[in-house]
């Protein structure tokens, strides 16, 4: 049985993949980028700068997965680290595609538009990264840096022509 706090953010999954497919027409392209930070990595060595995720994170790369089921995605994009790669691994099989490395100190916002115009697409990256490339996509500050225990978040940005809407969401498994 699906717990309410799942079904409040499924529910508005499903109604920005609905959209995304309603606001297609001539001069009005909807696209639709997802962004999340890489679940739980393995701390157990300091001195390792590309660890594994944990049990945990494996299970919440899953869940991934699942809260993002009904997101039919065109692209997923990842930093070249296992714990990211590993992260967008489940959601990437799911909707069989290959996961695309993007460096994330040259993450070039306009051209990853331009490549993915009318799609959706997945973009997996870190605590310090992910609510930058955000602010970049909206050209504000809207966003801090992720607060090292929350693995949880889901910004989603709807872009048009005319109009950008984003959408922060905690989306944690029980």
């Amino acid at each position: 049985m699906m717990h309410m706090k799942f079904l409040i953010p499924l529910v508005l999954i499903g109604f920005f993949t609905v959209s995304s497919c309603a606001i297609k027409s001539d001069d009005t392209t909807l696209t639709t980028l997802y962004f999340i930070r890489h679940a739980e990595k393995d701390r157990s060595n300091l001195e390792n700068k590309n660890p594994h995720l944990t049990a945990k994170g494996s299970e919440r790369a899953k869940y991934w997965a699942e809260v993002l089921k009904n997101v039919k995605f065109d692209a997923i994009y990842s930093t070249d680290y296992k714990r990211t790669i590993e992260t967008a691994s489940p959601t990437a099989k799911n909707n069989n595609l290959k996961i695309q490395i993007y460096d994330a100190n040259t993450l070039n916002a306009d051209k990853l538009l331009r490549e993915n115009r009318g799609n959706n697409v997945l973009i997996v990256g870190h605590s310090d990264t992910t609510p930058k490339f955000v602010n970049k996509f909206l050209g504000t500050e809207s966003y801090q840096d992720i607060d090292d225990s929350n693995n949880g978040n889901l910004y989603i940005l709807t872009i048009t022509n005319t109009m950008i809407t984003d959408l922060l969401l905690n989306v944690d498994p029980q």
